[in-house]
C-alpha cells in the first residue's frame, strides 16, 4: 500500500509536465496555413523539390463596388520579402496562386492580363505580344473555387496551370518578370492586393 501511494504523486507530476510541454509546443509551433477571406493556403509549397514560402496573400477587387474576384497567394524561394523589386529581380523560383471566389469570364481575364502587361512590360511589350497571346489562349472561364497557378523556374520559364491542368511553359526571364510585375509592379490591379502579397494585411 505504501509503495502504491508513494508513486501516485510522481505519476501525477510526470503527466502534468507532459501536458504543459505539449501545450507549449502547440503555442510555439508555426501555423501550417494562412487564411484570407475564407480561402486557406499552405504556408509552404514545393517546386521540383525546392521549398517555397508563402510571402503573402491579397484580394483582387474589381469595379467601383470593390467586388472580390480572387484571392492571390505569392510563394517565394528563400526568405520572405516586403520589397517588390527584390522579388521581381531575383533569379529564384516563384509561384502565384489565384483562387477565384466568384465566376469570371475568360474574356475578362485575358483583358486584365493584356492591360497589366501594358504597364509592366515597358519597352519590351512589342517583343512579348506573341507570348501574351499564347498565355491568353490558355485562359478560360473560371468558376468560384477554381484555381490558376503560375510558377517561374529560372532557366525554364513560366509554367501555367489552370484548374489543375498544365497548359505549358512560356520561356524567357523577361516575360516572367513582366508577368509578376502585373501584381508587384508600379500599377497593380489594386493597391491592397500588392500590399497583401508583400506580407501586409490581406484585406
Amino acid at each position: 500500500m505504501l509503495a502504491r501511494n508513494s508513486e501516485t504523486p510522481m505519476k501525477k507530476l510526470i503527466v502534468s509536465s507532459a501536458i504543459v510541454l505539449a501545450s507549449c509546443l502547440l503555442l510555439t509551433a508555426p501555423a501550417s496555413a494562412r487564411e484570407c477571406e475564407g480561402v486557406t493556403m499552405p504556408n509552404s509549397s514545393r517546386v521540383d523539390g525546392v521549398r517555397l514560402t508563402l510571402n503573402g496573400m491579397g484580394i483582387r477587387e474589381a469595379t467601383v463596388f470593390n467586388v472580390n474576384v480572387y484571392i492571390a497567394g505569392l510563394y517565394v524561394e528563400g526568405e520572405r520579402s516586403r520589397n517588390a523589386n527584390d522579388l521581381l529581380d531575383t533569379a529564384k523560383r516563384k509561384r502565384l496562386v489565384l483562387h477565384f471566389v466568384r465566376d469570371v469570364d475568360g474574356s475578362d481575364i485575358t483583358e486584365a492580363f493584356s492591360e497589366g502587361f501594358q504597364s509592366s512590360a515597358g519597352s519590351n511589350l512589342s517583343s512579348m505580344r506573341g507570348n501574351i497571346r499564347r498565355l491568353n489562349g490558355w485562359m478560360t472561364d473560371m468558376e468560384e473555387g477554381d484555381v490558376m497557378q503560375f510558377t517561374y523556374i529560372p532557366g525554364t520559364g513560366l509554367r501555367v496551370d489552370v484548374k489543375g491542368r498544365n497548359k505549358g511553359t512560356i520561356e524567357g526571364d523577361d516575360f516572367a518578370r513582366a508577368f509578376f510585375g502585373i501584381w508587384l509592379g508600379s500599377s497593380p490591379p489594386n493597391s491592397g492586393l500588392k500590399s497583401g502579397l508583400l506580407g501586409g494585411s490581406c484585406g
